[in-house]
C-alpha cells in the first residue's frame, strides 16, 4: 500500500520549521492547512491577499469574503493581515516566503517543474501565481502522486510539458518516497512503507541516488517483512 494524499502532505508539514512563512498551492498542498495549529508558529500566505490564514474549525461558519486562492472558505489567525493582490505578489517575488509547497505534473532531475499546462490542445491552462512562487520562494517543495492516473512517471529526466520554472524544486514528497533534488539529481531520503527499491526505480523515469543509510535501512525493513 502507498501513502494517501494526506499522509504525503503530513510529511511535508513535519519538515517545515517553526516560524516559517509558507504558501500552499491549490489542490493537495492546501490540505496542509488542516494540519497546522497555532502553536506550530507557521504563518500561511495566500496569494489572493492573506497572511495568517488557517483552516476553519469544525462547526465554524465560513465567511464568503474570506477564501483562499482556490476560492475555498478559510479563516485567519489573530494578527492576520489582508492586502492588495499586487502587494501579495510583491511578497512572493521579493523572496519573503520561506517555502512554496506546490503540486506538479512533472518534476525533472534538474529541479524543473511543470504544473500549469499539460501542453495539449484544447485544455485550459491554469498558471495562477505558480511562476512567481517558484522563482521567489526560498524553498520550493512539491507534493504529488509518484505516477499519473495512467501509470506514467511524474519524476523524469527532462520535463516534456511546458515549464513553470527551471532549476527551482528542492524536494519532492510522493506516495512512494521523499526525494531531494539538486546538483546530483534525484536523491532518495526516505522510502515509504511497503515500497521496494525496485518498485521505486521502476516508477521513476530518471536515475535515483540514495542518501547515506537509506538503502541499509530498506534492506533491514525488507528482511523483517520477509
Amino acid at each position: 500500500m502507498t501513502l494517501t494524499d494526506m499522509q504525503i502532505v503530513a510529511k511535508a508539514v513535519r519538515d517545515v520549521p517553526a516560524g516559517s512563512y509558507v504558501n500552499l498551492g491549490i489542490g493537495m498542498p492546501v490540505t496542509a492547512l488542516d494540519l497546522w495549529r497555532d502553536d506550530d508558529s507557521v504563518v500561511i500566505h495566500s496569494e489572493n491577499g492573506i497572511l495568517g490564514m488557517r483552516a476553519l474549525d469544525p462547526e465554524e461558519p465560513g465567511d464568503p469574503d474570506v477564501v483562499n486562492a482556490g476560492k475555498q472558505p478559510v479563516a485567519v489567525r489573530e494578527g492576520a493581515a489582508y492586502f492588495h493582490h499586487a502587494d501579495s505578489f510583491a511578497m512572493m517575488r521579493g523572496g519573503h516566503l520561506d517555502y512554496s509547497i506546490l503540486g506538479a505534473y512533472q518534476v525533472s532531475a534538474a529541479g524543473d517543474i511543470a504544473n500549469w499546462s499539460l501542453g495539449k490542445a484544447g485544455m485550459i491552462p491554469a498558471v495562477g501565481g505558480a511562476m512567481d512562487l517558484v522563482v521567489g520562494a526560498k524553498n520550493v517543495w512539491v507534493v504529488m502522486r509518484h505516477l499519473t492516473r495512467d501509470g506514467g512517471p511524474r519524476l523524469v529526466e527532462s520535463c516534456t510539458m511546458p515549464l513553470t520554472g527551471a532549476h527551482v524544486v528542492r524536494r519532492v514528497y510522493t506516495d512512494l518516497a521523499t526525494i531531494d533534488v539538486g546538483g546530483e539529481g534525484f536523491v532518495v531520503t526516505e522510502i515509504s512503507p511497503d515500497v521496494t527499491v525496485a518498485e521505486l526505480r521502476a516508477a521513476t523515469d530518471a536515475p535515483l541516488q540514495f542518501a547515506p543509510g537509506v538503502l541499509a535501512h530498506q534492506e533491514q525493513k525488507d528482511g523483517a517483512q520477509a
